[in-house]
């Protein structure tokens, strides 16, 4: 079965085995199947946040397709109970269509809804860990089905136990979030917040609920489609898997270290863009550090290139993702060499086996 049709940068190479799970029994069945012949298992969601190998995967991909979605008001907010292979952006709109507040920022992420508790999915000023009061997984050695409410999950910035200590020992299969009823959303993001002005939208002129969170929402996508940051099969910049790397966390002395170097190029050192994370820590714009390392907006290697949109999204013009992982390796080692920083990628790579 080919994986290339199954992922947004349209790369990787045949499965050897590929399960469509709807339910959990599916789920387990699949898992006990592949651990009693030894198979490799990877397990797939929407796709937006893997690269899989040219020569394809030689086990059992597991793609989640369990649907269903509940809503359940409690005064002035409400439990929204999604299973995991919910697509994550219509999830969004429905909660902004039930005057729901605090995942607007979110709109138009790919992926599905048992991603989001993984990487902790954040934009805008917005991240997941701040609504999800419970995840519900499958244990994949013993096939069990486990509960972690907010504290359990250990989110941290785009990541939580799903992605660090516990990597690929649960398997998701329900979230639950906490919502807001009739709010105002919050704008924390300066580049949402100017957007917001330049349209002349007040929030605060606004219903709260839907009609405020709406506009938001409105405007997120409307800044995400002109970065190509919005899935498209038109576009050729949205051939990709978003944001390729994170922003990096510095401490004191390692961002007076990118300034000092920054300085040194003749440069004003103010100029670094930072933004506070606790005392003592800084995160700095890695799509800044790509572009002063050399890697402008449409650089090309190969069949892969520098998205013209943006400096974070690495495209795929081709089929192959050796071309692509090159690229990447190139990047990290040039904003290394510049700025002394060690920039992480943030899709998963699948090797063959």
């Amino acid at each position: 079965m080919p994986l290339a049709p199954l992922t947004s940068l349209r790369l990787g190479g045949p499965a050897r085995y590929l399960a469509r799970c709807t339910s959990v029994e599916d789920l387990r069945e699949s898992l006990a199947w592949a651990a009693e012949r030894g198979q490799p298992t990877h397990i797939l969601g929407g796709g937006s946040n893997t690269v899989f190998a040219d020569a394809g995967f030689a086990g059992l991909v597991v793609q989640v397709q369990l649907r269903g979605v509940d809503i359940t008001t409690e005064g002035d907010t409400a439990l929204v109970t999604a299973a995991a292979g919910e697509d994550w952006d219509p999830l969004v709109a429905r909660c902004v269509a039930a005057d729901l507040t605090g995942v607007e920022c979110l709109s138009g992420i790919p992926g599905l809804v048992g991603a989001t508790p993984m990487q902790n999915v954040g934009a805008y000023g917005q991240e997941v860990a701040e609504s999800i009061v419970e995840v519900r997984a499958i244990e994949r050695d013993s096939l069990e089905e486990v509960e972690f409410d907010n504290e359990d999950c250990a989110f941290g910035y785009r990541t939580s136990r799903f992605k660090g200590v516990n990597r690929d020992r649960f398997l998701i299969t329900s979230v639950t979030y906490r919502l807001p009823r009739c709010r105002r959303p919050e704008i924390r993001y300066p580049e949402l917040a100017r957007r917001l002005q330049a349209d002349g939208l007040d929030l605060d002129a606004l219903d709260p609920g839907r009609p405020a969170s709406g506009a938001v929402r409105s405007v997120v996508l409307a800044v995400r489609r002109g970065k190509s940051m919005v899935l498209d099969e038109a576009d050729p910049n949205a051939r990709s898997a978003g944001s390729f790397f994170l922003n990096p966390t510095l401490s004191d002395v390692q961002l007076e270290s990118v300034r000092q170097r920054w300085q040194e190029r003749g440069e004003d050192p103010a100029s670094v863009p930072v933004f506070p994370v606790a005392e003592g820590l800084h995160k700095v714009a890695a799509a800044w550090l790509v572009e002063r390392s050399g890697f402008l907006r449409g650089t090309r290697r190969g069949t892969a290139g520098i998205s013209e949109k943006h400096a974070l999204a690495l495209v795929s013009y081709g089929d192959s993702a050796t071309d692509l992982l090159a690229l990447a390796a190139e990047v990290v080692a040039a904003v290394e060499k510049t700025f002394g920083v060690t920039l992480e990628r943030e899709p998963v790579y699948v090797p063959r086996a």
